[in-house]
């Protein structure tokens, strides 16, 4: 708790996560300022109602072969363990999507997260994780887990900024053949 205490302290206090950009002193700069208004992000829930407008930026997102069919997204999007958000801008565009489940033993299970390729960089995914994670929480969930790429190590330095730690190689986890790494982190 301590540790999700400080990320959010550093986060909230700095504008970090909220789009801001910041000059090496941490102060905001002009440029920064004028980009932070523009790129301003609502975290809302998503819900099946979504399900398409979802389904069309995981295409955008996963451009690989690994985006989800949309019957997928149908089931995780109604399951009744689904605890599922999404980014917005301010005119109500989809730029970002997080979906977990919480499966039986109450590991909380981060499926996918997809952030528009033109909106990367800019906290949208780690504002997405801390918010499942908090909806994680608020259902009894202990421990969330979630697999990414052995080659993503964007997303790597996210999740262990965040406090996932790599428990596990996955060879060949993915449709192209490509590893994956198994990552948990302790959400109590």
């Amino acid at each position: 708790m301590a540790v999700l205490k400080k990320i959010r302290s550093r986060l909230f206090s700095s504008g970090a996560g909220h789009g801001e950009e910041t000059d090496p002193e941490g102060e905001a700069s002009a440029a920064g300022a004028a980009q932070d208004a523009r790129w301003r992000y609502d975290v809302r829930p998503l819900t099946a109602a979504q399900l398409d407008e979802c389904w069309r930026l995981d295409h955008r997102c996963f451009v690989d072969g690994e985006a989800y069919s949309r019957e997928t997204f149908e089931y995780l999007l109604t399951s009744p363990e689904s605890v599922s958000y999404r980014a917005v801008t301010p005119d109500g565009t989809m730029v970002g999507f997080i979906v977990g489940i919480v499966e039986p033993d109450q590991t909380g299970h981060i499926t996918t997260l997809g952030v528009a390729p033109e909106h990367r960089r800019r906290g949208v995914a780690r504002r997405m994780l801390l918010k499942v994670e908090e909806g994680f929480r608020r259902r009894g969930v202990r421990i969330t887990r979630l697999e990414v790429r052995s080659v993503n190590a964007g997303a790597q330095d996210l999740y262990l900024k965040l406090g996932f730690a790599v428990t596990q190689r996955l060879p060949r986890y993915y449709s192209n053949g490509g590893d994956g790494l198994l990552m948990v982190k302790s959400i109590v």
